[in-house]
């Protein structure tokens, strides 16, 4: 382990609701929706969709993330319900963003809305580590608008986790000396990729906080679990993480969208019904950028942090949602056992090309079958973009759970 690292975790304060109520405050609304029972996604009328993010007056009132809008309303009667932005969240993520990449090069996005930065070795430029990060937090607060977590450790388990501790507008640390009394007595369920299923099977075999999965001997988490889950659950229960903060390549022409979710992903339909959302998103924004792609590529994440890609070369080149959907679920067949967990699945679309550059393909009745396609995108995009993300969909056996996924779509990159 190496104890230098000095890694910082940035995350936006409930940044969908934030983003919002900035932008409309900055139209000359006299409501501050964070100040009010206030939440994102769904619709009043209908009281359908799922709530997505929430104001702290609505999470006092018992609303949380992930719940149906029909359960909010009834918990709280005057609930101020707006729709999903994700023009807007697009813009405030990049300008979040860079600011934090003024204070380092070394940065990861994970999230649209979260970040990681390397400062190791910057001491002598910055000084302090906290109390820039306090510096970075306030300036992201008096430029922006809205509110950042910042939690700093020398890996990026560990910063994340810091930056959970206590919300909004926090900076907390979490060093290896401070792992007893700040990290073992945490729930197993706070620690990062154990979903509630993992959580509640610890709990049933005894294993309540962070300290309990680390006396637990490796041969019974390897019974319970079998090899891979085990050691990755005792390496992150002693904090040990020693993966990179990954630099975004600059020089990749791509578009790309991915989802960390919260639970595992074990069956295929639900696999299938987050791509059905990526692909939506990922092909929305290749057209808004006038782009086709020629390759497609699919990446899944077990959630013992291992990472699976393939990618595959285009008939014709597309920016459709429908062939984009079609061609990441033959490549997730090839790459998935059926057997691991998944926590997080992307579609990235590269070599790209503008759209009237392409050429034309020898197979005349796939052109027409992607006219079509294209006519039906392009109707959904002027549709949405008069009226919002959520008006109009493809078929969803369950809107709900589409509208859920939809929002956490982790990030858009374009290059």
């Amino acid at each position: 382990m190496d104890n230098n690292r000095i890694i910082f975790h940035i995350d936006v304060n409930s940044a969908f609701l934030s983003w919002e109520a900035v932008d409309r405050l900055k139209k000359g609304s006299t409501i501050d929706l964070r100040k009010i029972p206030s939440a994102v996604g769904g619709d009043i009328e209908s009281r359908r969709g799922i709530i997505t993010a929430k104001s702290i007056p609505a999470k006092q009132k018992g609303v949380i993330t992930g719940e149906p809008v029909a359960n909010a309303l009834r918990k709280c009667p005057n609930l101020y319900l707006v729709p999903s932005n994700f023009k807007l969240y697009l813009t405030s993520s990049k300008a979040f963003m860079d600011i934090c990449r003024k204070y380092s090069s070394i940065l990861e996005p994970y999230s649209i809305d979260e970040c990681f930065i390397d400062l190791t070795g910057t001491e002598k430029i910055y000084g302090d580590p906290i109390k820039l990060a306090y510096k970075l937090k306030d300036e992201i607060k008096n430029e922006l608008g809205f509110t950042v977590n910042i939690g700093i450790g020398p890996n990026k388990l560990l910063a994340k986790t810091a930056g959970d501790f206590e919300k909004p507008d926090k900076v907390h640390t979490l060093f290896y000396d401070e792992l007893e009394a700040k990290y073992d007595p945490l729930d197993v369920g706070d620690m990062l990729y154990v979903g509630k299923k993992m959580a509640k099977t610890l709990h049933d075999y005894g294993v309540h906080t962070i300290k309990d999965l680390k006396d637990v001997d490796i041969k019974k988490l390897i019974q319970w679990f079998g090899k891979t889950t085990a050691y990755s659950l005792k390496d992150r229960a002693l904090g040990i993480d020693n993966s990179p903060v990954e630099i975004e390549k600059s020089d990749a022409k791509s578009i790309s969208v991915a989802t960390t979710t919260e639970d595992n992903i074990l069956t295929t339909e639900k696999a299938f019904s987050i791509i059905k959302t990526l692909a939506e998103e990922v092909s929305r924004n290749a057209r808004r950028e006038n782009f086709k792609a020629q390759t497609l590529a699919l990446t899944i994440r077990s959630n013992t942090f291992k990472d699976r890609r393939k990618q595959r070369k285009l008939t014709i080149p597309t920016n459709t949602t429908k062939e984009i959907e079609k061609v990441a679920q033959e490549i997730f067949i090839e790459l998935w056992d059926h057997k691991t967990p998944l926590r997080l699945l992307g579609i990235s679309l590269s070599d790209l090309i503008k759209e009237n550059n392409e050429q034309l393909s020898l197979f005349e009745n796939i052109n027409q079958s992607h006219e079509k396609e294209k006519k039906i995108d392009q109707t959904i995009d002027i549709i949405r973009k008069k009226y919002g993300s959520d008006i109009i969909g493809r078929g969803q056996k369950n809107d709900d759970d589409d509208i859920a996924k939809k929002s956490k779509a982790k990030e858009l990159f374009s290059q």
